[in-house]
């Protein structure tokens, strides 16, 4: 049997000083992380994270550039993500969107709100990504294809 690791995508998306997060229930615990998911046959990078920022948060975003790619291996499961994380901009909100099973909400929260709910985010890649963004961690989207 050959090891892969699982492909996954994120987008950093800020508004007024606010990022984008989901508030989600996963391995049975209510946290917080960047609207994320799997890359889909036959799909890109870039249209998977248009896609699982849709269907995660009703948000249409447009995407601007790439953070970075991260390898993470989950303790609760042991498996290892290879995620690329996006930069995005927002472009419209459809509220009457269903959100994906088990995603209880989208919500804007500040840098400090994040701070403040350190515990309760999926993984420690979720505040890491977002310092990396802060600190000006930007490369193009043509870096990934």
């Amino acid at each position: 049997m050959t090891w892969a690791p699982h492909v996954t995508v994120a987008t950093i998306t800020e508004r007024d000083n606010r990022f984008l997060m989901v508030y989600e229930e996963a391995d049975g615990k209510k946290v917080y992380n960047q609207p994320a998911g799997h890359l889909d046959p036959n799909e890109t990078l870039a249209e998977a994270a248009i896609r699982e920022t849709l269907e995660e948060t009703g948000w249409t975003v447009e995407l601007t550039g790439v953070v970075g790619v991260n390898l993470y291996t989950a303790p609760s499961n042991g498996i290892t993500y290879f995620r690329t994380t996006f930069i995005a901009h927002p472009i419209s909100h459809d509220q009457t969107r269903s959100l994906d099973t088990g995603i209880i909400e989208a919500v804007w929260l500040s840098y400090d709100e994040i701070l403040a709910i350190k515990d309760q985010l999926r993984s420690p890649m979720t505040l890491q990504i977002i310092e990396e963004y802060r600190s000006g961690r930007r490369f193009p989207l043509s870096v990934v294809g």
